[in-house]
């Protein structure tokens, strides 16, 4: 082990030792602070204080000799600049987990859409943590797609000394993250040995639940307190913080190696959204009671009228369309005799091909839960799904029945509409799909942005088969004008409470401000309750509606 010389910082205790659960710690950063702290998080070369390498004299008799601790840090130093240490087992190995990490934490979806980043140290055992080089995902790239080549490596100190080469189009430029020196303070001023940077959802809502706070406090669920202001700020005056928690932006959270960070993220994440469940239920995730949460906090909270975000003044009114797509955006017949089909016949290719998937596993399990929950209530066409040591064939045979059966009684399960939306997903991929919607959806969704008009999506559909669908439409890429998606995660769409909640989510002043548009009588009548304005769709193979129904009806979009 390299002696540790004057000036430098202790050495990291094992990961083994700071295995007791921390107090999580993290800041809410209003958006408008976030440009500041990257751009003068570094500073001049000139300002940052960076460990480097140092040597000493020998004692008497040995002039110009070196003593033994310093020729460690010689030693170490040659090791951090050589070609060697660069092209070693150490950086390489550093870069084949960072790009694990990323497709990991893509399925998570956590650093979708290009955003988010991963950085670790790359350990070599000659070269003190301090001084080890840094390997740091691309910023603006596809992070499920990336590989070991597609990393940067940095100098302890943070700048570039390896850069991917360009790839053809449509690949963008490599570009280094604008993030690289929040990165940067949590190495210097912690000795982290990672940090990782999400986009998860789940980090920017948290933020939302209190729009003025300073700290995000969460109680009686393992981690809790919270860090202010910029993240160097915060660093310092909260020393036992682990992550810093950007208001609209997303979290940082770093770990004395790739493990700890890791294993924090994913418990930050947990917390984060259950804090926001909890929200959504009526629940104080403050306290340690966990009751329900008092008019008070409810008048301070986000979806209140008259609140500011961030501390910036709201707008006097928010105006938003919520389109159902069965029968409303897009002809029934294209999701009965095209989608419907199309997952049927590819469940088992699917299942097959992706078995040992994380992601089909989680599948796999929402399906036995569903499916005993069927059996329990003698649902028709439920039959119980082979236990996992019975054998691959055997699981995928007895699921693929109940499968089925969930298709043709066209059941409105999360189970059957996430694993439909994967199977849809490599449709989509391969060209053999194509979203359909009517010809007026286009220029409305078009119309409506240019006048302001925010469009969400709500359907009984999963949210990544709603993405697939405009995403991939005979129109092109239709997401562009959709400011969000809604499924069955969020409530049953006949019950009114699914409404009241997407209300509180898009935070307008008064539920009437938000337009409904279906083609089911029952699902108007609890957007309704809720205090909707609701219209209902006529289109070619739409259900009879009741008489005297009492809604307006249209036959295309150009009507609103």
């Amino acid at each position: 082990m390299a002696e540790v010389l004057p000036g430098d910082p202790p050495p990291l205790r094992p990961a083994a030792t700071t295995q007791r659960t921390r107090a999580a710690t993290e800041s809410v950063l209003p958006s408008s602070d976030v440009e500041r702290p990257v751009k003068e998080a570094m500073g001049s070369p000139a300002d940052r204080e960076v460990p480097r390498p140092q040597t000493r004299l020998g004692g008497k008799g040995d002039r110009g000799a070196m003593s033994t601790g310093g020729a460690e840090a010689a030693a170490a130093a040659e090791a951090m600049s050589s070609e060697a240490y660069l092209a070693g087992d150490a950086v390489r190995e550093a870069r084949e987990l960072v790009a694990e990490l990323c497709r990991h934490f893509y399925l998570q979806g956590w650093v979708t859409g290009t955003g988010g980043s991963i950085t670790v140290k790359a350990n070599d055992p000659a070269v003190p943590l301090v001084q080890q080089l840094i390997v740091m995902s691309p910023s603006g790239v596809q992070k499920e797609r990336m590989v070991a080549d597609d990393m940067y490596v940095m100098a302890a100190d943070g700048k570039i000394i390896s850069a991917p080469r360009a790839k053809p189009w449509p690949h963008k430029h490599p570009k280094c993250s604008d993030c690289a020196p929040l990165f940067m303070k949590s190495y210097l001023m912690r000795g982290a040995g990672a940090v990782i940077h999400s986009h998860g959802m789940e980090t920017c809502m948290a933020t939302m639940l209190v729009p003025r706070a300073k700290e995000f406090r969460m109680t009686h669920m393992e981690m809790i307190k919270g860090i202010k202001d910029s993240l160097a700020e915060a660093i310092k005056a909260y020393p036992k913080a682990t992550a810093v928690l950007v208001r609209n932006h997303g979290i940082y959270v770093w770990g004395d190696s790739w493990i700890n960070a890791k294993t924090q993220a994913e418990c930050y994440h947990y917390l984060l959204d259950a804090a926001v469940k909890m929200y959504q239920l009526g629940i104080d995730w403050t306290t340690p009671e966990h009751g329900p949460i008092n008019s008070a906090k409810r008048l301070r909270s986000v979806t209140s009228p008259g609140v500011p975000n961030g501390g910036h003044a709201a707008k006097s009114s928010k105006h938003c369309v919520v389109l159902d797509i069965e029968g409303t955006t897009t002809p029934i017949s294209f999701v009965t005799d095209v989608m419907f089909p199309y997952a049927r016949d590819n469940v088992r290719k699917h299942l097959i091909s992706t078995y040992d998937a994380e992601e089909t596993k989680e599948d796999i399990e929402l399906l036995r839960v569903q499916v005993e929950e069927d059996l329990r209530n003698r649902v028709v066409g439920a039959v119980p799904v082979a236990p996992s040591d019975a054998g691959k064939e055997e699981v995928i045979n007895s699921l693929v029945t109940n499968v089925e059966s969930m298709i043709k009684a066209d059941r409105k399960i999360t189970s059957l509409k996430q694993l439909q939306g994967h199977i849809w997903r490599t449709g989509f991929e391969s060209k053999e799909l194509h979203g359909v919607v009517f010809e007026d959806v286009p220029e409305a969704l078009k119309d409506w942005q240019s006048h302001g008009v925010k469009v969400y999506i709500y359907s009984s559909g999963s949210r990544e088969a709603q993405r697939l669908l405009f995403g991939h439409s005979s129109y092109g890429d239709l997401r562009q004008y959709l400011c969000g998606f809604f499924d069955t995660t969020t409530g049953n769409k006949r019950e009114a409470r699914s409404y009241a909640e997407i209300s509180k989510s898009l935070g307008v002043d008064n539920p009437s401000q938000i337009l409904f548009i279906t083609d089911v009588f029952e699902e108007a009548v609890a957007a309704k309750s809720a205090g909707l304005e609701a219209v209902i769709s006529i289109r070619p193979g739409n259900a009879p509606l009741p008489e005297n129904h009492g809604f307006r009806t249209i036959s295309s979009f150009s009507e609103i």
